[in-house]
């Protein structure tokens, strides 16, 4: 029974651990996308957001995705859970799902 609690302990310490990891980087990356300007260039981006998501596989060279608004409590990040931010020719386009709905149905 004690090994039970201990372990109950355990993983209640552990899940709230995580959930403020989570919290400050959503709370960073919410608090870094109102900083940028259309026009930045990847370098610019980059400084300001820190890198991309990595291996999810909607990231691509011109698409970053940046984690802001959980909806799962799955410990998987989604791409509906992010904010994509865009780029043409080498400069931020735009971000934000509205945005990019717009840039994909003008690029088509």
């Amino acid at each position: 029974m004690k090994l039970r609690s201990v372990s109950a302990l355990f993983l209640v310490i552990v899940t709230i651990t995580l959930s403020a990891c989570g919290t400050a980087i959503i709370n960073k990356n919410l608090n870094n996308i109102k900083l940028l300007r259309k026009g930045m260039d990847k370098t610019e981006v980059l400084a300001v957001m820190g890198d991309p998501l990595k291996n999810e596989v909607y990231n691509t060279e011109n698409v970053w995705y940046y984690f802001t608004s959980p909806k799962w409590s799955d410990g998987v990040i989604t791409r509906d859970e992010c904010t994509p931010l865009f780029f043409q020719d080498g400069k931020l386009e735009g971000w934000g799902q509205t945005e990019y709905k717009k840039y994909r149905q003008r690029n088509w």
